[in-house]
């Protein structure tokens, strides 16, 4: 289960990777009325709940938690929450990259705390470390840091227009 569970955890960071340095592509595979940003979701909480798949078919299990769990858990999913409720679906799912005009956020955690969203994803991670082996989440920490260093570089001519047909 061990190497199935690693593949688990590091599977959408390919497409990522994929989607942000060709957002064209996706747009056109999208094609004409289906909003990549919608499209992407779907995939991505696909992904997402392979990934929680993967950790919990390696975690052990028990209560009551470590002291430290909750309030990691509880700050980085706000975070979460709090960045998703600012930027929405379109600008949380790569929409400026799909050509969409997305509006600057200045208000909590932006500003504040540098890529809010990765941040709370860390912080809800480590917060497992006590139920899940370190390899595992370590895994999806670093593949949230390569996320961070690829979207840390956005050149603005690369950014999709709308598909042609």
């Amino acid at each position: 289960m061990g190497l199935l569970a690693c593949l688990g955890v590091i599977s959408p960071f390919p497409l990522y990777y994929i989607l942000w340095n060709n957002p064209q592509s996706w747009v056109d595979l999208c094609g004409r009325g289906r909003d990549p940003c919608r499209v992407m979701a779907l995939v991505s909480h696909f992904f997402k709940l392979l990934q929680f798949i993967s950790l919990f078919s390696v975690a052990t299990l028990f209560w009551p938690p470590t002291i430290f769990f909750w309030p990691l858990f509880l700050f980085g999913q706000f975070l979460n929450f709090r960045v998703y409720q600012l930027l929405g679906e379109p600008g949380t799912y790569y929409g400026v990259r799909f050509g969409k005009n997305i509006p600057w956020v200045t208000e909590f955690p932006f500003g504040t705390i540098k890529d809010p969203q990765y941040v709370g994803s860390i912080m809800s991670l480590l917060a497992c470390i006590p139920n899940v082996p370190l390899v595992y989440i370590m895994l999806w920490v670093l593949g949230y840091v390569f996320m961070i260093k690829v979207e840390s570089h956005e050149d603005p001519s690369t950014r999709a227009k709308p598909p042609l047909s």
